[in-house]
């Protein structure tokens, strides 16, 4: 039997009655799978003698005699110390807190087991928190039992939910003597003996009640691996089912020449010598790689990466062209309406001069242009549609669509990519990130998809110069962003909230600027000379484009904004960005924000303002950004602070749930995993290799091209 089969009810052990299975329900333990694929948090070792001298090592694990019991306090407060002295001739007290019954249990002179967190207060080493058991009369008599784990390493698992640790213990140790031993192994036996694990019976007893923390190392060795290796199996099974060929993962770097003519399509060419501007290597090599998978027989699913400014969405236009030329359409969805907007007036302007055929398709369009717009699209006589999630509308028909591109990929939930794909017959997918991927995190949510990369940057373009500030400091702000001003260039002030919140306190927002409230004091005291303006997500769209366009236009000096401006904003007059209080904002909205600068030829500058009290957190995050401006490095520390639920875009959907394997600290085992899985089933493509996608905490997530009926019709 496979661990995921062990399907037994909770209330097959002793102990779980009603109240503990409702705890158990709620924190979604419901059956001895689940209940055994609880691993602990940490483990205390209770195993060695650690003398009360030695508290401030370790926790205190020794055998004391009770010496004498004193009362504290008065009334309700009224409180128990015991005071105990152990062998090597220390004293300190057990500070009995609501445990008045503790005086009947520690008799004076007799000795005890006690584990305990001390520390010294007021003049005394004092603990707590403790766990006691009767040793006899006499130091070195009777062994300790089983059940108090005095002698043992003992697991600290996460509670939630009314769940405590003693219950957890108990319960798991039951069903790991009842149900451990029949259990199968569900990594392959030559990678068990190559790699010397675990068997998975003793792995599983081990991970919860190891007999040594070596045999514990082991455990977790073993259950990583496993959990790697079947997160990978279901990635190339994925990439199997689409066709694509067996551990064909190939990233982009524009490192090499390439005669990219010959790749180009006609409509594709006559785009190229339009530009005012000659492609990047990187894009060249990206456009290359798009059309092979256009023109191959597997249907397409690549991720295009490239930092901020690189010039993704004129990839995606050539991309688009390619499916045109062959009588299909396109599809390019993106998170704002500030950002489709800004795409399809690219594309207009791009691409209409060539014959193309674009509309603009968001969910503020009114009923009688929508309805036309429909008419159109379901015909065919639209080639290419942008707009936001509007565009897998119920109502929204395609008349063959070919390609999807989703831009800035981690704001959308998987389910919305799902359901515009399914508004094709198995369209080529094309994903954009101005975030880059981390390669962890690349072979893991998107291991199945290739992976181009754009790395260089258009010619000309100058690094942004980062500085930080503190917010006592801001005056030397304004007065550098008014010599820019003065030199006729913009600038950005961003804030993290829109307006003045009336309860603060528990938001955690009080003494917060906001938007509103900064671009009053901006344009009437620190800048009165210059033209100021304000956009959030509150504002109309139509006003919004409004403002976008004058600041664009020069016409607007300055923009104050939310992070709303964070993508798709492209003004290269602009030279300075402002983010007030920027440790409230996450590294890939830093980097997003100052990617909205340096966009033209001139020196660019980012200031990021922060509060006098900083945080550790908000510390780590401004360091890596003035350390930095290598997205893919600082993507990298952005895993490691968040974790790759967010930045995959999965977390919600409740996807990505990995149960003891971390991906960034496992890095060397995700890979040899990988390795091991894509050699495995590229060899042998029908072995018994066990379906793992319903398998307790390991990665829950619908193949990207399967189901999607289903899929559409839930968002």
């Amino acid at each position: 039997m496979f661990l995921r089969e062990l399907t037994i009810t909770i209330d097959h052990l002793r102990g779980a009655g009603p109240a503990t299975i409702n705890a158990l329900t709620k924190a979604g333990i419901t059956d001895m799978r689940s209940l055994l694929c609880q691993y602990p948090k940490d483990w205390e070792d209770r195993s060695k003698i650690v003398p009360l001298r030695d508290f401030a090592r370790a926790p205190v694990c020794t055998v004391a005699r009770v010496l004498t019991h004193v009362w504290i306090g008065q009334g309700k407060t009224r409180t128990l110390k015991v005071y105990v002295e152990d062998a090597s001739g220390d004293r300190g007290s057990l500070i009995c807190f609501n445990r008045p019954f503790m005086e009947k249990i520690l008799v004076t002179g007799n000795y005890y087991r006690i584990w305990g967190v001390f520390q010294y207060r007021y003049g005394e080493l004092q603990s707590s928190v403790f766990e006691v058991e009767a040793h006899g009369e006499k130091d070195g008599v009777a062994e300790p039992s089983k059940q108090s784990g005095f002698g043992q390493i003992l697991p600290v698992y996460p509670l939630r939910a009314g769940l405590n640790q003693g219950m957890l213990r108990k319960l798991i140790r039951q069903a790991l003597d009842r149900y451990a031993e029949p259990l199968e192994n569900e990594l392959p036996e030559a990678i068990i003996a190559r790699d010397g694990l675990l068997s998975k019976p003793r792995a599983v007893r081990s991970i919860h009640f190891p007999e040594s923390f070596e045999e514990l190392a082991k455990a977790k060795e073993t259950l990583v691996y496993e959990e790697l290796f079947y997160l990978e199996v279901m990635v190339c099974r994925r990439a199997k089912a689409r066709g694509t060929a067996v551990g064909s993962r190939h990233t982009g770097g524009g490192g090499a020449a390439f005669q990219h003519s010959s790749y180009l399509s006609p409509l594709q060419k006559a785009l190229v010598e339009r530009l005012p501007f000659p492609l990047t290597a990187g894009q060249i090599e990206a456009v290359e790689e798009i059309n092979r998978d256009l023109d191959g027989p597997c249907q397409m699913a690549r991720l295009l990466q490239g930092d901020v400014g690189s010039g993704k969405t004129l990839v995606s236009f050539l991309a688009a062209l390619r499916v045109i030329e062959e009588k299909g359409q396109a599809a390019i969805m993106a998170p704002t309406e500030l950002l489709s907007r800004q795409h399809a007036e690219n594309a207009a302007r791009l691409l209409e001069p060539l014959g193309v055929r674009p509309a603009f398709l968001t969910g503020t369009i009114g009923a009688s242009g929508r309805h036309a717009l429909l008419k159109s699209l379901a015909s065919g006589d639209i080639d290419l549609v942008v707009g936001t999630h509007a565009l897998f509308s119920r109502d929204v028909a395609y008349n063959d669509l070919r390609l999807v591109v989703i831009d800035e990929q981690h704001r959308f939930g998987v389910l919305q990519r799902q359901a515009v794909m399914a508004k094709g017959e198995r369209p080529g997918l094309l994903m954009m990130s101005a975030t880059p991927i981390p390669r962890t995190l690349a072979l893991t949510v998107f291991g199945d998809m290739d992976i181009s990369i754009i790395q260089d940057m258009p010619a000309g373009r100058k690094p942004v110069k980062t500085h930080l500030a503190r917010e006592s400091n801001e005056e030397k702000v304004y007065a550098f962003v008014r010599g820019e001003l003065e030199k006729g260039k913009q600038a950005y002030f961003v804030y993290p909230l829109i307006e003045k919140i009336e309860k603060t306190e528990p938001d955690g927002n009080k003494g917060l600027k906001d938007a509103q409230s900064m671009a009053e004091r901006l344009a009437s005291r620190v800048f009165p000379e210059y033209s100021v303006a304000l956009i959030h997500s509150k504002r109309d769209e139509e006003e919004k484009r409004t403002i976008m366009e004058r600041f664009r236009l020069g016409e607007i000096r300055i923009l104050v904004a939310t992070s709303v401006v964070e993508v798709g904003v492209d003004v290269p007059n602009a030279t300075c960005m402002v983010v007030e209080h920027a440790e409230r904002f996450g590294l890939s909205a830093l980097h997003q924000l100052r990617g909205r600068v340096g966009r033209g030829k001139d020196q660019s500058y980012c200031f990021l303002v922060y509060s006098d009290a900083l945080t550790e957190d908000g510390k780590t995050r401004l360091k890596v950004m003035l350390e930095n401006t290598d997205g893919f490095v600082i993507a990298e520390e952005d895993l490691k602070l968040r974790g790759p639920g967010q930045i995959a875009g999965t977390e919600q959907s409740g996807f990505f749930i990995l149960g003891i394997a971390d991906p960034v600290r496992d890095s060397e085992k995700l890979e040899r995993a990988r390795s091991d899985a894509f050699t495995m089933l590229e060899h042998d493509p029908d072995c018994s290799l066990p379906e793992y996608e319903c398998v307790a905490r390991v990665l829950h997530r619908a193949p990207p091209f399967d189901n999607l009926e289903r899929s559409t019709a839930r968002a």
